[in-house]
């Protein structure tokens, strides 16, 4: 659940890690960051904001309409959210799908998303493709519903219903709408989830959208952003033209704050098929922007943020109960939810977790957070806030700030509004909110497996909503007003705007160095926000496991995040919280990387602790333990997951035995290795791996390489190379399969299946690295690919589908990947087989295709380096994959010089239909017979761990009728 101030701030990464040793750091800067804006409203009603951000030429365009899933009635559950996806289906003046016109012009961080409380649309283009986004937004504003029919309707339920069986397909996927139903009242605008039912979306007709449209998609019922390289001026004449001529519509009611606390407290058990048991309590608290929200956010990071809180030191370092808790506040415009949230350890009693939480709860309230405490709480934020500001648009940034500030609460500047009452905030203050809300009744929801006999849908059906309450507000119609239109200038019958010119891309020139041991330093300044990241790139990764315990990479650096030899691992997480400071230490399969994000007041501290904690880990025995167990019930988690059990199972299949691939992708490794891993383990990678003479130093962010060198020999200079060398990876060239194989794993009720197809392609270092980027965009790499376009938006069978490629230095995992309805598991891998025929044989890539892909990639390079972790990951692939110095500032030249000759020859390369590897997860007892029907390839069933099993059908004959059908794709 996200945080009220983290609504600020969305998308940001969470802080994990360690922090420095001795030293005590002043607290970071408490400025409240400004984001100047202007706001106009036009004679229409429309509300408009403009930031200008002129860093990069590229403007966001998030379009926010004030309705959500709250406003729906009974009956109508899920139609905000299908009516977004209806948005995207084209309009009356430009046919087809939305995402074209946008592919073409390089657009980034391009979406839709639906709320209880809003509808926004948003994307990020090329300052020169401004007029274009415009014309679209407004030609779906004032000109959708002759472009809507029933085929349209019927393809996006069918999307949307595919989307809900994703969702309810991950374990705990049904948890929400169980606590809404248990929290809030029938009545309340909240208590359905947004996905709706599928009764519901079933029920809705043509109808219901036009009146969907005429009600609520009015412009006097609209907030739109536009952040970046634009000044008001330009904004006030291109919004007039595009959008002036476009109805006020109907006075749209304003739903009212309605909280709603349970009156005591309840509880409910649901069974699902998770390896865990995990507890949710849950209370009804005030909406967003009150002080009283506020106040139980900072209050549910000292409870539950991380592991410096008291019921993480409390339930898994003191009684080792569990193996995660967590404290949050999901903040919405009516009302709150403050939810506890515990993953029980194997063979724990709940009921002893549930008295941990309680007692835990008791303390708190009677003694208030500690000044300690509320300090690292205020700083914490406040960093998130401040990186957050480097993005103009998207999913966060400042944009979506702007906007839910208008939107939620009629002031663009309402975080300022926040930020203040958090500054303001004392022990006292926090400790009576906490007192008011988390007193009063709340809900208990206990998640456990599944046993035999389990039927998901009847466990649905045993959730009792509560029932309707007295008091809830009437909903404020705005006051009237004279709406007028101005006349329309643009003549829409011409089309979409041509982008006939695009911005040039500013990448910073990469500058190196070296410190006086000998480590190299490559740097790329960017000085936007002050804050510099430091990144340790060491050779190692998933693959360094070979001829070792499988898992020991990542739980080596799992382990060094944790204590050092000086700080234990709550002091080591204390200090970076006060220094605002984020580190992180992972591996990814070819590298290991350790990660410092400082703001440059506090670089010199930051950097001291963040060497220490790579430097001098402890491997503490009590550390181990903990950990050993949170990793047990991690991979015992990924064997839930279809995705999970996917990338355990197929790259062992893909590269075999004795390779340095042939492990699950998802660096885990395997339980038995896990269990018998020791310190000496961790400290032998350490050292044979993590080591000064095998790591490259690179640097991103507001500094200079005058200045960053000597603080970086403060710290690293003294760091001696070990005598021995360092080990080599046997990353062996894997011969093509002679034949394609299919396996099937057993997971049962699961809603949907999960089709993975795997082949080998060249290394990311290969020549015509671009050229195969190119390719997979058009077969299978973006919205209007090959793949997802046939099974998402023609059969409907999917929420989307897709192919992409795993970077790596050895040959690469080229995967195509296709959640779908379990009743259409073998009509869609033929679908899937039907296309890699056919893109390699009677139906090649066509030159549209390739140029499509070709103008995206260039066109949407000004938008792809906008932040300082989009600058970095960019130098790191360069040192990474030995690239030359200017790689990004090439890239223009040579996607430019793809044909689709090349193209075509990158596919071709690639794709060996006759070669594949299938890895299809779902209900064995309804999709065995018709897969073994198609004869994709010799077929096995294998259980989690990839052994075989007897499988649950003996023969093919039993698909009967099934077998032509899923021949036919039809």
């Amino acid at each position: 659940m996200r945080k009220p101030l983290a609504l600020l701030i969305a998308g940001l990464m969470s802080i994990s890690g360690g922090v420095m040793p001795a030293m005590a750091a002043e607290p970071a800067s408490q400025s409240t960051p400004d984001i100047a804006f202007t706001r106009f409203t036009l004679p229409n009603g429309l509300t408009v904001v403009v930031h200008e951000d002129h860093k990069a030429p590229v403007v966001a365009v998030s379009i926010w309409y004030h309705v959500g899933s709250g406003d729906e009635p009974k009956g109508k559950t899920g139609f905000a959210h299908l009516f977004e996806h209806l948005m995207f289906s084209g309009s009356e003046n430009h046919k087809g799908t939305y995402f074209a016109p946008f592919e073409l012009a390089g657009a980034t961080d391009m979406n839709g998303t639906t709320w209880f409380d809003r509808t926004n649309y948003f994307e990020t283009v090329p300052t020169t493709a401004l007029d274009m986004a415009l014309w679209m937004e407004s030609d779906r504003m004032g000109h959708l519903l002759g472009a809507i029919g029933q085929k349209e309707l019927d393809t996006q339920r069918g999307v949307v219903q595919n989307e809900k069986r994703q969702g309810e397909n991950r374990p705990y996927g049904r948890v929400d709408q169980n606590i809404l139903s248990n929290t809030y009242p029938a009545n309340h605008p909240y208590q359905h989830d947004t996905i709706g039912s599928m009764a519901d979306l079933d029920a809705a007709s043509l109808a219901d959208v036009k009146q969907w449209f005429h009600d609520y998609y009015g412009a006097a019922n609209t907030t739109i952003v536009l952040a970046g390289d634009i000044t008001v001026a330009q904004a006030k004449e291109k919004v007039a033209k595009y959008f002036g001529d476009i109805p006020a519509g109907p006075p749209v009611p304003r739903q009212q704050p309605w909280i709603t606390p349970l009156t005591k407290s309840t509880r409910g058990t649901q069974h699902d098929h998770v390896s865990q048991p995990r507890i949710y309590r849950t209370w009804v608290v005030p909406q967003l922007g009150t002080e009283d929200a506020i106040a139980l956010d900072l209050a549910s990071t000292a409870l539950g943020g991380g592991k410096t809180s008291r019921l993480y030191q409390r339930l898994v370092y003191q009684d080792k109960l569990v193996d995660d808790v967590s404290a949050s506040i999901a903040p919405f415009a009516l009302a709150s939810q403050f939810q506890i949230q515990a993953d029980v350890k194997e063979g724990v009693d709940p009921a002893k977790v549930e008295a941990a939480i309680a007692d835990e709860l008791q303390k708190f309230l009677a003694q208030g957070p500690t000044q300690d405490e509320l300090d690292r709480a205020k700083v914490g934020t406040r960093a998130a806030f401040t990186r957050g500001l480097e993005k103009v648009g998207g999913f966060g940034g400042k944009a979506v700030i702007l906007a839910e500030g208008q939107v939620y609460r009629g002031d663009p500047a309402a975080y300022k509004k926040d930020l203040q009452i958090m500054d303001a905030a004392t022990i006292g203050s926090v400790k009576a909110s906490a007192d008011k809300w988390l007193t009063k009744g709340d809900y208990v929801l206990t998640v456990l497996p599944a046993g035999k006999g389990f039927n998901p849908d009847a466990e649905d059906a045993k959730v009792v909503a509560l029932g309707d309450a007295t008091g809830r507000p009437e909903a404020k119609v705005p006051a009237a007003k004279d709406f007028t239109v101005e006349k329309n200038t643009v003549d829409r019958a011409k089309g979409v705007p041509d982008v006939t010119k695009f911005p040039d891309l500013t990448f910073p020139k990469l500058e190196r160095g070296k410190l006086k041991n000998g480590i190299e330093v490559v740097l790329a300044q960017r000085h936007t926000v002050p804050v510099t990241q430091v990144r340790l790139l060491f050779n190692a990764g998933y693959a360094a496991d070979q001829g070792r315990k499988l898992g020991t990479a990542s739980f080596t650096t799992t382990l060094m995040n944790e204590s050092t030899k000086q700080l234990d691992s709550v002091e080591v997480s204390k200090r970076k919280q006060r220094l605002g400071a984020i580190t992180s230490i992972g591996c990814g399969l070819d590298t290991c990387t350790a990660s410092l994000n400082a703001l440059n007041d506090q670089l010199k501290p930051s950097l001291e602790l963040f060497a220490d904690i790579v430097r001098n880990p402890a491997f503490k025995a009590e550390d181990i333990e903990r950990i050993r167990g949170q990793w047990l019930a991690s991979i015992a988690q990924e064997k839930t997951q279809p995705t999970g059990l996917a990338l355990r199972t197929l790259p062992p299949l893909l590269y075999g035995a004795g390779h340095a691939y042939g492990i699950p992708f998802t660096g885990t490794g395997t339980e038995a290795a896990i269990k018998s891993i020791t310190a000496a383990d961790l400290a032998a990678f350490q050292g044979d791996w993590l080591r000064p003479d095998n790591v490259k130093i690179l640097v991103a962010g507001d500094t200079t390489l005058d200045k960053i060198i000597p603080q970086l020999e403060a710290v690293f200079d003294d760091w001696k190379a070990p005598a021995t060398p360092v080990p080599t990876k046997n990353v062996a060239t894997v011969a093509a399969q002679p034949k394609p194989r299919v396996f099937l794993i057993d997971r049962p009720d699961a809603p949907q299946s999960l089709i993975l197809a795997g082949l080998l392609a060249p290394s990311s270092k290969a020549p015509n690295d671009i050229d195969i980027d190119v390719a997979n965009g058009a077969f299978g790499g973006s919205f209007t690919s090959r793949l997802n376009m046939n099974l998402r938006e023609d059969k409907r069978w999917a929420y989307g589908a897709f192919s992409f490629l795993r970077d790596a230095t050895g040959q690469r995992p080229f995967l195509m990947y296709a959640p779908v309805q379990t009743d259409k598991t073998a009509e869609s891998a033929n679908e899937v087989r039907k296309e890699s025929d056919e893109v390699v044989g009677s139906r090649p890539l066509t030159q549209a295709e390739v140029d499509k892909i070709k103008s995206s990639n260039i066109r949407g390079l000004p938008g792809s380096f906008e932040t300082t972790s989009e600058v970095l990951a960019a130098v790191n692939d360069i040192v990474q994959y030995g690239r030359p110095d200017d790689y990004v500032q090439t890239l223009k030249q040579h996607t430019e010089a793809v044909s689709q000759k090349s193209a075509q020859a990158a596919i071709t390369e690639i794709v060996h239909p006759q070669a594949l590897t299938w890895v299809i997860v779902g209900d064995l007892k309804k999709i065995e017979a018709p897969v073994r029907a198609l004869n994709l390839g010799e077929l096995h069933v294998i259980d989690a761990d990839g052994k075989p099993v007897t499988s649950t059908k003996p023969a093919a004959k039993a698909a009967g009728k099934g077998e032509a059908k899923a021949k036919s794709g039809k």
